[in-house]
C-alpha cells in the first residue's frame, strides 16, 4: 500500500480530517478519560472521527475496535505499524528548542524508514517544546516549524495554534492540523478549530478536550461539523446538549 492510499485513511473524501488523540497514557498513565479505552474508541468514532492517534498497546489490545477508521501510531518502528495495520506514525519535533538537533534528527530517520514501508508520517512540530515561552507561541515561529518539517519529508503537519493561523497554512506546501493543545472552554477550543479550518488548516488532532469532554461522543460531533460541514461555532456548542457546562449564554 502507498503512503497517498493510506493518506485516504485519514483524511476524508474533502481533504480534511478529525483525528482524535487517545496516546496519554504513554506519559500520564490512566488518566480520566482514558481509563476504559474501548469505550472511548466507541464514542468518538460514532461521534464522526476519521482517525484515532494512540499507542502500540491500545492499537493492538483494542483493535477489533478500531475497524473502520483512521490508525495513526505514536509508538513502535514503522515494521510494527504496518504490521498491526497503521496508516502513519506520529513523531513530535522541537525546533528552536534544547531539543532541537536530537528531535529533528528522529523525525528525519524515521520519515525514511516509514517511507520504505509506503507508510505515511505526520510531523508533530511544537516551536521550543510544550513548555515553550511567548515568543515561540506566535504564528511565524509554528509556520517556520511547519515548514521545517514539510522539508524535512513528512506528509502532513501537526502543530499549535495561534492568531493569524493563515500564515502557517501559507508556511508550507504540506496538510496542516492544529494540535488541540490542554484541556479548555469548549467554546474556545471550538472558535480556535473555526478559525483555524478559515485560515485553511485540513482539520485537527484532539484529545483532552475531546476524551475528556462531558459528552465525547458530542463534542466529537461539533468538532466534526465545524471540518467537514462548515459549522458555525454556535451551531456546534449546541451540539454540545446539557452535559455541557461550557459556552452556553
Amino acid at each position: 500500500m502507498t503512503t497517498t492510499r493510506r493518506m485516504r485513511n485519514i483524511f476524508a473524501s474533502d481533504a480534511k480530517t478529525v483525528i482524535v488523540a487517545l496516546d496519554h497514557g504513554l506519559v500520564e498513565g490512566a488518566i480520566a478519560g482514558l481509563r476504559d479505552p474501548a469505550e472511548t474508541i466507541n464514542a468518538v468514532i460514532a461521534g464522526g472521527a476519521d482517525a484515532i492517534l494512540t499507542s502500540y498497546g491500545i492499537a493492538s489490545t483494542f483493535a477489533d475496535h478500531l475497524g473502520g477508521i483512521g490508525l495513526i501510531l505514536r509508538s513502535g518502528s514503522a515494521e510494527t505499524a504496518v504490521r498491526i495495520g497503521a496508516d502513519a506514525v506520529a513523531v513530535t519535533a522541537f525546533p528552536r528548542s534544547d531539543d532541537a538537533e536530537a528531535t529533528l534528527d528522529i523525525l528525519g530517520r524515521t520519515i525514511g524508514d516509514a517511507h520504505r514501508w509506503g507508510l505515511p508520517v505526520m510531523g508533530e512540530m511544537v516551536p521550543g517544546g510544550f513548555d515553550s515561552p511567548a515568543a515561540l507561541q506566535t504564528a511565524e515561529a509554528i509556520a517556520f516549524s511547519a515548514r521545517l518539517g514539510a522539508e524535512l519529508g513528512a506528509d502532513f503537519i501537526k502543530a499549535p495554534y495561534a492568531d493569524r493561523y493563515e500564515q502557517v497554512t501559507a508556511a508550507t506546501f504540506r496538510p496542516v492540523v492544529i494540535l488541540g493543545g490542554s484541556k479548555g472552554d469548549e467554546r474556545d477550543t471550538l472558535a480556535n478549530i473555526h478559525d483555524a479550518i478559515a485560515a485553511g488548516a485540513k482539520g485537527v488532532a484532539i484529545g483532552r478536550n475531546v476524551f475528556q469532554a462531558p459528552d465525547p461522543l458530542a463534542m466529537t460531533s461539533a468538532v466534526a461539523a465545524i471540518v467537514h460541514d462548515g459549522a458555525s461555532v454556535d451551531d456546534a456548542v449546541a451540539m454540545l446538549g446539557p452535559l455541557s457546562g461550557e459556552g452556553h449564554s
